[in-house]
């Protein structure tokens, strides 16, 4: 708080909480003692001073400063001198202060003291009544504005968001208060989510700080400038303690919606009222909204095209809270109906006003009302609303305080003024609102500048702390302050009393120094948005002040200041805290008060000394700053590093070390900037460990060497690169590896020797490990030799570091003879098989020893390649940096792999002879070693290079005049080396050469193996492996029948699938068979068997029997536990198991669970909901779960089941419940069953199981059915009560009727329901000559008869051309036959009822709808609209075309008198739409001549008449079935021109018509006419159109089409749709091309990298790129690694293309670094369980169990998780497992809860 009190006046640096506030009191001791109340003389002198005074008043003092605009204008108002005279009749007067100053406080009010009483006499009494007469020209209402002493507990405030904090937001509240709203009273949800958060935080804060942790971003639930309706919780004044500083006022808010909307009761919600509503969940169409209000059951409702402008729906947060406005409601009251569309709520053309209310209590802040001025007065404005309830605008709010009008002229009495309600004043008696007139929050806007033609923000215009040269008095209030212009168009400043001048002013004068037009110099101290006012001073101290306020400190600049105090901490003097200006200081930390660290730092900052120091960082909004005193960043020139983006390779600055590294340190700069300091560029110096060299708080000078202002990454150097210039630059890249130098000597250290190349001055490095090929003791020895200055000749560059700008030197003679020889390896190009080189030891491991090179090329010696008696000593004998003598033993290109040998290897001889037959040479042989055929003998290791790979073996060559292949069973030796299950062979490629050993010959025609002997035909085939078990001699014969035994284990390879089983390889001649039901024990893998164990899959499978004789083997890839083959025997209620559909039917699905067992699932087992059983929708060879639910073991049958209360969860919803015994039925019962017989005397139905039900025809249904069998059929399902049970007979009797099944059952209406008068519906039964027969609807078959003559008013000619059998009318009953029961019915117009009758304007008969003129009737000419537009008309009749027709007379043989009208002008064909017409009132329109010049109609030609027909409702048409033709769309389309659902159906309709083009033009007029700001509209409409031109068009008109989507649209979705379009068209490399633009577009949005990754992996088949994704996703996006992760390898277990192996690698990556992310574990868990690998679900639990601090609560649930799988998948044993562990886990519970109590 920039604020102070000096010299007896607040001296005030505002903000945007306060306007500027009044002077300080006067001392209490200039006011006058206190009157003794015993002292009668004075209460009788009192008395006659009331008496002479007529009226006594308090009185209006000069001295009284008002505070503007919380006091209002005047201290009293004539309400208050109204109710002082009315208290004066009573004897209770305010005491009367003289000209002495009261205590006031910042708001005019009197808070001094409380008034004394004074008695008076009777007869004073009496003429003070003759005095206290009230004026009828004072107020009755005072006119007040907001104020803190008038905001109370209860009120209710608009307000507009001005700032959003960590953990509340300010809302800015009329007459420049401001409110606070903590994160815990804006809705429930938020207030949940923050108490989920608290409970689940850490104890030993593994997450980082508060803030990291804080997961509520108030920024994504509220916007600046956002209005809302907020409730005030409490006023109170925040004292600190021992503060000098003046109390600060702070105003507490809600925004919940049961406090905000706590007036509102049902009645209340009614339209254009306004809500606060919480979002309670986000959904595709709209919000659901929670109001608060009394009534749970009610909510609300906000439409996605009703949220605005300025919002997403996907962006909008559940828990976010809105101003709302009621449109309407929903049939039951329930659901109220919400617009949060500002641009809706508060159009200033078209307000909605709320002028119809139950209670005042539904006048609330926030709601647009009419009111009539009652009275104006200088103050303000007062009126009615509604003519009852008082309203009051001050002098801010009634819009003319900045422009000086008089309110009186602008405002008259009686006029009507439309205004917004901004409060509340529940202690206001009689009861009034606070209201504003302002244009801005009428609309609901922002208040705008006006600036160079051009709206912009205030603050952005002249923004705090600005200093305006020329400001103009407008309007001087005396009391008060001045209103000024600023020269801001629409945006006016107030300057307070208290801030007019440094001095003390008692009033302001209108032709003073500051009269009306005088300018001044002035700074804006503050801004309140809701008022839309500048705060101004003309003080000179804030003038001259040099900050208001941290925003005004500038990062990195050097500002003077006092020290203000020293600041303790445990280890001492903490920092020092610096005044920079009157409420402004900052924080100097400790390793920031000078560069060298200070024993006594209080000795040299005492308090009161002035200082320079450098602006390090600020944060307004924790009102910190932070400074350095460190003189060598104080005087420092180099620019600051301030931002990221400002900073450039190459640029210089110094910094502080802020954390020391193994690998470095990181240097903090200016601002947030830090850059990392690697190791390698502390120094040109080696430096092993940067602690020894640095510390922390230490001060470098750093060059930038790197920057990535998007990732926000700095590398810098302490190196100078000036130090290295172009030409050593040169010489670095000219120096090769190999090349002999010379050096001389300028550092030694205990590890190595500086030395300085003698050509090219670069330096390099001479480790002591290289100086000889001898011991470490000769090594120290020639160290010992070389001194400084020494030049050392004969050196051998062994590596070439240029990012490093380092050289490594070796001397050892090995190397050095080598690197003359040209035989040194310097690259991998250098490596050939059986070659001798010279190296030394790297590193030394268990296994193996890692032999380097030059060029830093490294080699692998196995342990076995190793002499025998190197082997038994530890570490081989090897040392680092040991010369090694090796031989170049094998290659591998394809790696850049080479391995060593250092024993010489034997050639062995061959195994197996060969037979006499011809030898080829090889022609350019993969192995030099292979020269011809006969080089190729059973067991030769040679290498071979992969021609192609496919899914079951790899072709390769020898030679290029000899083949070979290797069968994918010969490639792998366990299954753990096998990465990719589905496609084994994919990590091979093309070219690669790969070791292989011979095992024979392949027959290729026949597909078979054959010894080595076999070599016949003209291309020989070998057959290879790739095993690493078999890559050494060895007399392994290979795999045959024999040797498989039953029960053994084997990895087997998928060759061929057919409907019954799946052929697989164990090895090149063994090959057995699956049957398909035991490929899994996951029956959902079955359901597509080639797509999850595709040809060349690898399987772990179990023999289950092995046939010799008959070249027979049986395998089987379920687990140990499922039973090998199912029997009767073996099987038991309850089992679920899969099962294979052998035939389906109507009324049954036979399944097949083993060659000897099947069974039947009927309708009632098909599924759990009646309903939705159908056995459609299993198909033959279908693999499904079944569970077996009953067995008849004499019989041989089983009953199976389907329903997913069996086969998935018992918990899951049951609709129909399983009924297999008779007890389980009750009388009255409701059930649902499947009608198996029709006999005649009824139904019978199956309820389940054998159970069956019978429904006797009585009992069908309530009405009477002529031909009852045409209802029913079997298997149809049927909904009946249980009305009767006999177990003994096993007999239930069903009852179908509808009165026995609903309670609230409505009869059929019976003849003696039906009464005269009554207007009903019905259907033409029959049809007679003389009349109808009429079936009324709902009704027990009552009919009735309308004659010929009731039909219509004009005679009906022919019956049968009119109506049809089935035609719906509406009919009159006009007599009842009780006797004969017999109705008569009437259809004229007459009978019917108006309100049954469509209007005139909206029906149109089309000509030639009729066939019968004389048959139709006119309408009066004054009762047609002639006015409407032409749209309204288009495709009905035009009035000018009806053509003249004959004499009324002429035309009809039946006519009354009475019905001639009395102008020929009225009868005008009426304008009808097509609507059916219930009451036939066609029948009764005639045609009457529109045009008639002549007064002789009869010599009119007759036109030849066509006689009437009943029109087809076509309004009725596009309600039920939609628009059928264009001008049914172009109709539609004038009401709804945004509805983008109807633009794309009308696309859909031109398409079906064969319409391209028009359906593009569609599309075309639909993007022009659909409002600019509907976005989600208009996308709608470019998907569509992108659909068509991918369908339809060609690339071009695609690309045009995209190219404007994206122009006009979001770039980023069009991407994505038109990615989606594609995929759907199964075009899925142009999908592919649209998501690499996305990557490259918008790499920023992680769900981007997501999605390709999942289209590649899923869709596309492309696993591999899929997963290169992730390292670019990871390098753009560091602070999405975790979550990238954790998607990219959920998808390995998802994917059908991905692999579970690959992705449990890299969770344990991840659960490596958090292993205490309880819901990674679950997420893990999960994909195991999705898996159904139960070992390795287990061994996830256990893992997860055993987390290092893992909370008790979160291994209990994990426990109880873990107990619940093992109950639904384990066994016996696992259970009881789980219960030890968590016994187990109890106990230590309770011990440690026993020790802690002790």
């Amino acid at each position: 708080m920039m604020a102070s009190i000096v010299g007896g006046k607040r001296k005030v640096a505002p903000t945007n909480e306060s306007f500027v506030r009044a002077r300080k009191r006067i001392d209490e001791s200039t006011r006058p003692p206190k009157r003794a109340r015993s002292d009668a003389k004075e209460r009788a002198g009192a008395d006659t001073t009331a008496t002479k005074s007529h009226l006594p008043k308090i009185s209006r003092l000069r001295e009284e400063e008002t505070a503007f605009p919380r006091g209002g204008a005047s201290p009293l108002t004539p309400l208050e001198h109204k109710q002082i005279a009315i208290e004066a009749t009573q004897d209770v007067l305010f005491e009367h202060q003289g000209t002495n100053s009261s205590n006031k406080d910042a708001y005019g009010e009197d808070e001094s003291r409380p008034a004394k009483k004074i008695f008076r006499s009777k007869d004073s009494k009496k003429k003070q009544k003759v005095q206290t007469t009230v004026d009828p020209d004072e107020e009755v209402v005072k006119i007040e504005g907001l104020s803190y002493k008038r905001i109370i507990t209860g009120s209710m405030v608009l307000g507009q968001v001005s700032r959003i904090n960590y953990q509340d937001i300010a809302l800015a509240l009329p007459n420049n208060l401001t409110g606070y709203v903590p994160m815990t009273s804006i809705s429930d949800t938020i207030t949940k989510n923050i108490e989920a958060i608290a409970e689940a935080e850490p104890d030993d804060g593994d997450y980082g700080d508060e803030d990291d942790r804080m997961d509520v971003d108030l920024n994504k639930f509220f916007k600046i400038g956002q209005y809302l309706r907020a409730f005030v919780v409490s006023t109170s004044d925040d004292v600190s303690t021992g503060s000098a500083v003046q109390a600060k006022r702070r105003i507490e808010l809600s925004l919940r919606p049961q406090q905000t909307n706590s007036p509102i009761t049902a009645q209340n919600v009614i339209v254009n009222n306004t809500l606060m509503a919480s979002v309670a969940s986000v959904e595709d169409h709209g919000l659901i909204m929670d109001l608060g209000l009394p009534d749970l059951d009610m909510k609300g409702f906000v439409s996605s095209k009703e949220i605005g402008s300025g919002y997403q729906i996907a962006d909008i947060q559940e828990g976010a809270v809105l101003l709302c406005i009621v449109t309407g409601l929903s049939s039951n009251g329930k659901i109220v109906k919400l617009s949060a569309n500002m641009e809706k709520i508060a159009n200033p053309r078209k307000p909605n006003i709320l002028t119809d209310a139950p209670t005042i209590e539904a006048f609330l802040p926030g709601t647009a009302v009419e009111l009539l001025v009652a009275e104006t007065t200088s103050r303000g404005v007062h009126g009615k609303v509604m003519g009852m309830l008082d309203v009051t605008a001050d002098l801010i709010h009634s819009g003319t305080s900045a422009t000086g009008k008089d309110l009186e002229k602008k405002y008259k009495v009686g006029s009507k003024v439309k205004g917004r309600i901004i409060c509340t004043f529940p202690a206001a008696e009689p009861p009034k609102l606070g209201i504003s007139l302002l244009d801005h929050i009428l609309s609901l806007a922002p208040k705008q500048a006006k600036l160079d033609g051009e709206y912009k923000n205030p603050i952005d215009v002249l923004p705090l702390s600005t200093i305006v040269e020329e400001v103009i008095v407008r309007k001087v209030e005396p009391e008060m302050g001045l209103f000024v212009d600023l020269g801001i168009k629409g945006i006016s400043g107030f300057v307070h009393i208290s801030r007019v001048k440094d001095g003390k002013i008692e009033s302001l004068s209108e032709s003073g120094a500051y009269k009306v037009g005088s300018s001044h110099r002035g700074r804006i101290v503050g801004y309140n948005s809701l008022d839309g006012v500048y705060l101004v001073s003309f003080e000179e101290s804030i003038l001259e002040q040099t900050y208001l306020r941290i925003e005004d400190i500038k990062v990195g600049e050097v500002v003077k200041g006092k020290v203000e105090k020293i600041v303790l901490n445990a280890r001492g003097v903490g920092g020092v805290l610096v005044k920079l200006a009157k409420g402004i200081s900052g924080l100097v930390p400790e390793i920031h008060l000078a560069d060298v660290q200070l024993l006594h730092p209080e000795k040299l900052f005492k308090e009161g000394k002035t200082v320079m120091a450098r602006v390090l960082s600020t944060d307004p909004g924790k009102q910190q700053v932070r400074l350095t005193l460190k003189k060598s960043l104080l005087h420092s020139e180099a620019t600051p590093f301030v931002s990221y983006g400002a900073i450039s390779v190459g640029m210089q600055s110094p910094g502080v070390i802020v954390n020391l590294l193994s690998t470095g340190a990181v240097v903090q700069f200016y601002g947030t900037v830090r850059g990392f300091l690697p190791v390698a560029e502390m120094s040109e110096a080696y430096i092993q460990d940067p602690s020894q060299h640095f510390k922390i708080g230490q001060v470098v000078n750093v060059y930038i060497l790197k920057v990535e202002a998007d990732a926000q990454k700095l590398i810098v150097s302490c190196k100078d690169p000036s130090a290295f210039g172009l030409e050593q630059q040169t010489a670095l890249k000219n120096l090769k590896v190999g090349d002999i130098v010379s050096a001389s000597v300028i550092e030694k250290t205990n590890d190595d020797i500086s030395v300085v190349l003698q050509e090219t001055g670069l330096r390099a490095v001479l480790p002591i490990g290289h100086l000889t090929d001898k011991s470490d003791s000769r090594n120290l020895s020639a160290l010992k030799k070389i001194r400084v200055g020494q030049v050392l000749t004969d050196l051998t560059v062994l590596e070439r570091l240029e990012q490093k700008r380092l050289v490594v030197l070796t001397n050892k003679p090995s190397l050095v003879q080598s690197a003359k020889e040209q035989t040194l390896l310097r690259s991998f190009e250098d490596v050939k098989e059986q070659k001798v080189v010279h190296g030394f030891v790297r590193n030394v491991t268990i296994t193996a020893v890692f032999v380097q090179f030059g060029g830093g090329l490294t080699a692998l010696l196995p342990k076995n390649k190793l002499p025998e008696e190197a082997i038994r000593l530890p570490d081989f004998g090897m040392k680092k940096f040991q010369s090694i003598k090796a031989k170049v033993i094998s290659v591998d290109h394809g790696v850049r792999q080479f391995v060593l040998s250092m024993i010489e290897e034997k050639p062995s001889a061959k195994l197996v002879a060969l037979s006499p037959s011809v030898n080829q040479t090889a022609v350019n042989p993969v192995d030099d070693e292979i020269t011809s055929l006969d080089d190729l003998s059973m067991g030769k290791l040679t290498r071979a290079k992969v021609v192609s790979v496919k899914d079951t073996q790899i072709n390769v060559k020898l030679a290029d005049n000899i083949q070979g292949r290797i069968d994918v069973s010969q490639v792998f030796d366990s299954w753990d080396e096998i990465s990719d299950r589905k496609r084994p062979l994919q990590k091979f490629m093309r070219d690669q050469v790969i070791p292989v050993r011979v095992l024979g010959i392949h027959d290729a025609r026949n597909h078979r193996f054959l010894p080595i002997t076999h070599r016949s035909g003209r291309t020989l085939v070998f057959e290879l492996s790739a095993k690493n078990s078999d890559q050494k001699q060895s007399d392994e014969e290979p795999l045959t029948l024999s040797n498989v035994r039953a029960g053994s284990s084997w990895i087997a390879y998928v060759n061929n699938i057919d409907n019954h089983c799946a052929w697989v390889n164990l090895s090149p001649n063994v090959r057995g068979r699956i049957q398909i039901l035991d490929l899994s024990d996951d029956v959902s893998l079955l359901k597509d068997v080639e797509a999850n164990f595709p040809v060349g899959s690898a399987i772990r499978v179990r023999v289950t029997a092995v046939d010799e004789l008959n070249n027979r083997l049986d395998l089987s890839a379920r687990s140990m536990r499922a039973p090998e083959v199912m029997t009767l025997s073996s099987v038991s209620k309850g089992m679920v198991v899969p099962g294979k559909v052998t035939r389906v039917n109507e009324r049954q699905v036979m399944i097949q669970l083993s060659p000897e067992l099947s069974g039947p699932v009927y309708l009632t087992d098909l599924t759990d909901n009646f309903s939705d059983a159908s056995t459609s929708k299993y198909s033959k060879n279908d693999i499904v779960r079944v569970c077996i639910v009953d067995i008849d073991a004499p019989n041989k049958r089983i009953r199976l089941s389907t329903r997913p209360s069996r086969v998935l969860n018992s918990s899951l919803p049951v609709e129909d419940s399983e009924i297999s015994s008779i007890s389980q039925l009750k009388v009255n019962d409701v059930v649902r069953g499947f009608i198996n017989n029709v006999a005649d005397k009824g139904l019978y139905v199956n309820l389940g199981g054998n159970i069956r039900a019978f429904v006797r025809v009585s009992d069908l249904s309530d009405a009477f059915i002529k031909d009852w069998k045409a209802d029913f059929q079997i298997d149809q399902l049927v909904r009946g009560k249980v009305i009767s049970i006999d177990e003994s007979q096993c007999f239930i009797q069903l009852s179908l009727k509808a009165s026995i099944l609903n309670k609230n059952y409505v009869p059929p209406l019976t003849f003696q329901s039906i009464k005269e008068g009554d207007i009903l519906e019905g259907k033409i039964r029959k049809v007679e000559d003389y009349g109808v027969f009429i079936v009324v609807n709902g009704s027990n078959n009552v009919s009735g008869l309308c004659h010929q003559s009731e039909m219509a008013e004009k005679r009906v000619v022919d019956v049968k051309k009119l109506y049809e059998e089935g035609d719906l009318v509406k009919a009159k009953v006009l007599k009842i036959d009780s006797v004969k029961k017999r109705i008569s019915f009437g259809m004229k117009s007459s009978y019917i009822s108006p309100e049954n009758e469509p209007d005139s304007e909206e029906e149109s008969v089309e000509d030639g709808d009729y066939e019968s003129s004389d048959d139709m009737q006119g309408v009066r000419l004054d009762e047609l609209n002639v006015e409407q537009d032409s749209e309204d008309i288009e495709g009905g009749m035009d009035l000018d075309d009806v053509e003249s027709i004959g004499n009324s007379d002429k035309q009809s043989d039946y006519e009354e008198s009475d019905e001639q009208l009395d102008d020929a002008s009225g009868n005008i064909p009426e304008l009808n739409v097509g609507g059916f017409d219930w009451s036939a009132s066609v029948l009764d329109q005639v045609d009457v001549d529109v045009n008639a010049s002549s007064g002789n109609e009869d010599e009119k030609p007759k036109k030849k008449r066509r006689k009437a027909e009943i029109t087809e409702d076509r309004t009725g048409d596009l309600d039920a079935h939609g628009p059928r033709s264009v001008s049914d769309f172009e109709r539609l389309l004038l009401g709804q021109p945004d509805s983008a659902e109807l633009w794309i159906q009308y696309m859909a309709f031109s398409l079906q018509l064969g319409e391209v083009a028009n359906a593009r033009a569609v599309a075309e007029r639909a993007i022009k006419t659909i409002h600019i700001r509907d976005d989600s509209a208009k996308k709608a409409v470019w998907n569509a159109l992108l659909n068509l031109e991918v369908e339809f068009g060609s690339d071009e008109t695609v690309q045009e089409a995209f190219s404007q989507a994206c122009q006009y649209s979001d770039a980023q979705e069009m991407h994505e749709s038109l990615a989606s379009i594609y995929i759907k068209s199964n075009k899925y490399s142009k999908a592919d091309d649209i998501f690499q633009v996305l990557v490259k577009k918008f790499s920023k949005d992680p769900k981007v990298w997501e999605n390709y990754a999942h289209f590649l992996h899923t869709v596309y088949g492309r696993p591999d790129d899929a997963r290169l994704l992730l390292p670019r996703a990871l390098q753009i996006l560091p602070t999405h690694t975790l979550q990238l992760t954790v998607k990219f390898a959920a998808m390995e277990f998802k994917s059908k293309n991905g692999s579970p192996e690959r992705g449990r690698t890299m969770f344990e990556g991840i659960l490596s670094e958090f292993p205490k992310r309880l819901d990674i574990w679950n997420q893990l868990i999960d994909l195991e369980v999705g898996q159904n690998d139960h070992e390795i679900i287990r061994a996830a639990f256990d893992r997860a169990l055993k987390t290092k601090g893992l909370k008790d609560k979160s291994a209990k649930a994990l426990l109880g998780r873990w107990a619940k799988w093992e109950d639904e998948h384990g066994d016996k044993k696992s259970q009881e497992n789980i219960e030890a562990k968590k016994e187990q886990r109890e106990m230590v519970e309770k011990l440690r809860k026993a020790g802690a109590e002790k």
